[in-house]
């Protein structure tokens, strides 16, 4: 009979860990959290010092009993939940909900689903860190706070059950705030000159970037500047007059964190955030190899850090001077530095193996496991390799007191790049030099390519880049980058075409709202800091009810002084002037889920309903007719002609009346200015107030 009990909270982990441990010990899992705040009310007492209530949570009660009927029979319980803040409370309510206060109870974590790491860390057992519960109760409480008490306000205001969260609202403001900085971008004229240059005795000819007058770069902003210049330089002689030659270093890239995984998978996967750490939890958790049984390919994907381990150190660099040479495998190795504590008790992303290739593993392997683990492979063993190194060469030009620039670069040793390559290095050799060129050299102009630009808006965020930015910001942490995601998509209030994040209409509403009655809780800096009160809950500098007794007193106060505000801005029903097709009423405005609708006022004896157009008054350039705003199957805004489909006029930003001097197009509003909508006309002007 087994001596020994171990609860993991995956039962996908189970088997693999009971063979690594063998006959004395019983796995079971926990199927995660057993306990929680009840879903009924607040869950805390903010007058008896902010002292949280527990129960058990529902359907929870057959595994508890399961797990106590083992807890009696065994000598030792080790309690191995994920090496993160949420798997030391759930270890921490596990030891409280099976009253373990009388057993030998002990905490042990591993960072890969190993033989080996397991039984190490059964040698290395130890206490549960209180530090660690702690911050995630004040992570728990915060985000309840504000959930509980402001969710009831949306649901008043827009008359739908809507939600707030306290990262999903500043992650759904930055989105915002980038759509209102793209909805009011300018764009601005420049130019650009390409000249190609023949050299003595080359076919190829030489494209030199113009740079400016003597040393002072030049902006070209207009077609008349453009002329100007192109005068200047006719029949000009064009001489080498410096050439510099050197060695550019392209550093190995570190090895996955959380984020980074994300980003990359999004942008060479095409994985969203919740795919991408769906099928890392697999791998982590453990996937049957030939010859090997059930084992976890990867060590844990919620992490910040980028450390290795010394074991992995040696084994990637035996693994790599084998493979590809001793000149290939790095001596020393990058780390990631930044002003933000990373939980360094996490290795990075990495294979628990580096001999487990994509390649010889492809077989036990789903397809898109085998792409991701493939990712990961390749970006550690990266990691672990030298820097690549370029041969560069710099010249500058002389044309008529005018500045032409070459950039050279050519690839001598491919380092880590032998492995893996992003898009940058694809690029990174822009032009190729043959033959020699001296200072002095005479050049013959074969051609000037003048181009014409305008400057592009911020673009929409992606998944990707949101992750980025609340990796930036230090908004968030690595387990909840994707769920804060998830969240504010299914919520509609962020919708996604192309890989692209728009705002609806229902995620401005609710945006508005926020920003006007809880301008704190979606203001960016006071997240961030937010964040780093939790990190000192963490390391044990500050005491976790200091957080939530500061934090509570003042939301409560927001909360009443906005059910006030928002009882006196209640606003009836709009009438609009579309009948009911069923009983002749004049139908109102309502909002839904998905935005504004038309509804028949004699609900529920007549319930029929139409799509809502909001009319802008301007006519249709190419009909007459009106132009109303529209929104896509997914819901994002935009101005099209209430002809569609007969007509096909659309903008995705607001049309004006007036059109365009130089063209006679449709005018768009852009904050104070109106902007032609043909990019190629350019032309803009001051909107009159």
């Amino acid at each position: 009979m087994a001596k020994y009990l171990v609860i993991v909270e995956s039962p996908a982990k189970v088997k693999t860990i009971k063979k690594f441990l063998g006959a004395n010990y019983e796995v079971l899992a926990s199927n995660g959290h057993v306990r929680d705040m009840p879903k009924s009310q607040l869950g805390f007492d903010a007058a008896n010092n902010y002292e949280p209530k527990y129960i058990t949570i529902r359907g929870k009660g057959e595994i508890l009993a399961k797990l106590r009927k083992e807890v009696k029979k065994a000598e030792k319980i080790y309690l191995a939940t994920d090496p993160d803040r949420e798997g030391e409370a759930i270890s921490w309510h596990l030891y409280i909900a099976l009253k373990l206060e009388d057993k030998k109870v002990y905490r042990i974590t591993f960072n890969e689903i190993t033989k080996n790491a397991v039984k190490e860390s059964i040698k290395n057992p130890r206490e549960i860190d209180m530090n660690l519960v702690d911050a995630q109760q004040a992570r728990r409480m915060l985000d309840r706070m504000v959930g509980y008490r402001i969710s009831p306000l949306l649901w008043a205001k827009i008359k739908r059950g809507l939600s707030a969260g306290r990262v999903q609202s500043v992650a759904l403001r930055i989105i915002c705030d980038r759509e209102e900085e793209i909805n009011a971008f300018i764009p601005e004229e420049y130019w650009t000159l390409e000249a190609s240059l023949k050299v003595k005795g080359e076919r190829k000819p030489l494209l030199a970037k113009y740079y400016g007058k003597g040393d002072k770069k030049a902006e070209i902003s207009s077609k008349e500047e453009m002329d100007k210049l192109l005068n200047e330089l006719d029949h000009a002689d064009f001489t080498v007059t410096d050439i510099k030659n050197g060695e550019r270093v392209k550093k190995a890239p570190l090895p996955f964190t959380t984020s980074t995984l994300q980003q990359e998978a999004s942008r060479v996967l095409n994985f969203s955030t919740q795919k991408t750490m769906r099928i890392a939890q697999q791998l982590y958790e453990g996937v049957e190899l030939k010859g090997q049984g059930t084992v976890g390919i990867i060590t844990y994907l919620r992490t910040d850090s980028t450390r290795v381990s010394d074991e992995a150190v040696a084994a990637s660099k035996d693994y790599i001077s084998a493979n590809y040479g001793g000149q290939y495998a790095a001596q020393v190795t990058a780390e990631k530095k930044n002003g933000q504590k990373i939980q360094d008790a996490h290795e990075a992303i990495r294979p628990t193996d580096i001999a487990n290739t994509p390649e010889e593993i492809k077989e036990s392997l789903s397809r898109d496991q085998l792409r991701l683990y493939r990712l990961i492979w390749k970006r550690f063993t990266a990691s672990r390799m030298t820097n690549a190194r370029y041969a560069t060469t710099s010249i500058r030009i002389d044309a008529n007191g005018h500045r032409f620039t070459v950039a050279a670069s050519k690839l001598v040793f491919d380092g880590f790049m032998s492995v893996y390559k992003d898009d940058d290095a694809d690029n990174a050799e822009t032009n190729t030099l043959v033959g020699d060129i001296e200072k002095g050299t005479k050049l013959s102009l074969e051609e000037l390519d003048p181009k014409q630009h305008f400057t592009q808006p911020p673009a929409h965020y992606t998944e990707a880049s949101l992750v980025r930015a609340l990796e930036e910001l230090g908004i968030g942490r690595p387990s909840t980058y994707a769920p804060t995601i998830t969240t504010i998509m299914a919520r509609r209030y962020v919708v996604k075409e192309d890989k692209n994040l728009y705002v609806s209409e229902l995620g401005e509403v609710v945006n508005g709202m926020m920003k006007e009655a809880f301008p704190s809780i979606v203001d960016v800096n006071f997240t961030a800091n937010l964040e780093a009160l939790l990190d000192k809950v963490e390391d044990g500098s500050v005491e976790w009810k200091t957080v939530v007794a500061n934090f509570y007193p003042d939301l409560d106060k927001a909360v009443q002084k906005a059910e006030q505000e928002l009882d006196e801005v209640e606003i009836a029903d709009e009438v609009s002037d579309e009948l009911c097709e069923v009983c002749g009423s004049n139908m109102v405005v309502k909002y839904g889920p998905h935005g504004k609708f038309l509804a028949c006022p004699g609900f529920p004896d007549c319930r029929s309903t139409k799509p809502y157009f909001e009319k802008i008054g301007v006519k249709c350039p190419k009909c007459g007719k009106e132009i109303v705003v529209r929104k896509t199957k997914k819901g994002r805004k935009y101005y099209g002609c209430e002809a569609i489909p007969d007509c096909d006029f659309m903008v995705w930003q607001r049309p004006s009346a007036q059109r365009c001097e130089r063209c006679g197009g449709v005018m768009l509003i852009k904050g104070n200015k109106l902007v032609c909508a043909d990019g190629e006309c350019g032309f803009v002007k001051k909107a009159q107030s």
